[in-house]
């Protein structure tokens, strides 16, 4: 805490002899809102910094992977929450070109990987090695998979990480893309209610990580070389034999946001938000039933020591 505390004076001390100019305070900030309710709390606390700051706010619903081309386009301004594990090819070319700028990492301590309810364990002997899966994979099967089993993955238009992991350990199982987030909570909660079979991916931090005991497959790490090159790990003719990559997460905007907004993208680049602030919130949206405006408002209003440094070191 003490060398927390000392930041934060640090912070405070360098914005008191350098605030950036406010610019463009009569234009909305636009940021983006994608597909996951992490997403929605990280994205609502930022604007809620920038709203505290000065400056009016839009939240405009945009998709993990289309949402580039509008922050390239400047149609977006900001988006607050990138998964470094399933990010797409489009990002790795705005920024080669310039469109789009990296704002700095999140602060968020995250996984991925291919996860289990608990009482699975006693369904499939031998988890969570994942070699155990080559056996009991008709556990898992259903009608659509058969005679494989089922994996539950990530929405399409998250990407494919669990079939690609299936693929590059050779595991008789067929992935099967969820409908969206919700999609995937319901599974956890029917498979805990049932005591039933479920081999999903997904991620932490999640408030379902706690509230359906949720373990993860222990997989090969995921080095650089498993993704690239076939003879790493092991299965010899193939990549992804491997867990995810150690995920980051991090903040983009568009290439003219610290020119138009100077302490808008100040703030922005400082903004950090931790697992253990913003997980409750995912509770208390998805669990309690809260909105996302009423919770953030109330994590906002108890937690100003944590997030009005930032704003005042870019301000005042």
């Amino acid at each position: 805490m003490k060398s927390l505390s000392f930041g934060v004076a640090a912070i405070v001390m360098a914005g008191s002899v350098q605030a950036a100019d406010m610019g463009a305070v009569d234009e909305p900030i636009k940021l983006a809102i994608n597909e996951w309710t992490g997403q929605h709390v990280t994205t609502h606390v930022a604007g809620e910094m920038l709203k505290a700051a000065g400056y009016k706010v839009e939240y405009v619903t945009a998709g993990m992977m289309n949402q580039f081309q509008a922050l390239a386009d400047g149609d977006i301004h900001a988006t607050l929450e990138i998964w470094s594990s399933n990010v797409s090819d489009e990002y790795a070319k705005k920024i080669e070109e310039g469109t789009v700028v990296e704002i700095g990492d999140l602060g968020l301590d995250a996984k991925e990987g291919i996860a289990y309810p608990a009482h699975v364990a006693d369904l499939c002997p031998g988890l969570p090695a994942w070699e155990a899966l080559k056996d009991c994979a008709q556990v898992f099967a259903t009608a659509e998979t058969l005679p494989m089993g089922r994996l539950v993955d990530y929405p399409a238009d998250w990407g494919t990480p669990g079939a690609d992991r299936m693929a590059g350990l050779d595991l008789p199982f067929k992935a099967v893309p969820a409908g969206s987030e919700g999609a995937l909570i319901a599974e956890l909660r029917a498979s805990t209610e049932r005591k039933s079979p479920l081999l999903i991916t997904f991620w932490q931090p999640h408030w379902a990580m706690s509230a359906y005991d949720v373990k993860f497959v222990d997989l090969p790490p995921g080095e650089e070389a498993c993704f690239t090159d076939p003879a790493w790990g092991p299965n010899p003719n193939a990549v992804n034999d491997c867990d995810f990559a150690p995920s980051r997460i991090f903040k983009a905007g568009w290439n003219g946001l610290e020119e138009k907004w100077p302490a808008a993208y100040e703030i922005l680049s400082n903004y950090q938000l931790s697992v253990e602030d913003q997980q409750p919130m995912m509770g208390a949206i998805d669990v309690d039933g809260g909105a996302v405006e009423e919770v953030v408002a109330k994590w906002m209003a108890e937690n100003e020591g944590k997030w009005r440094p930032v704003v005042d070191a870019a301000t005042k």
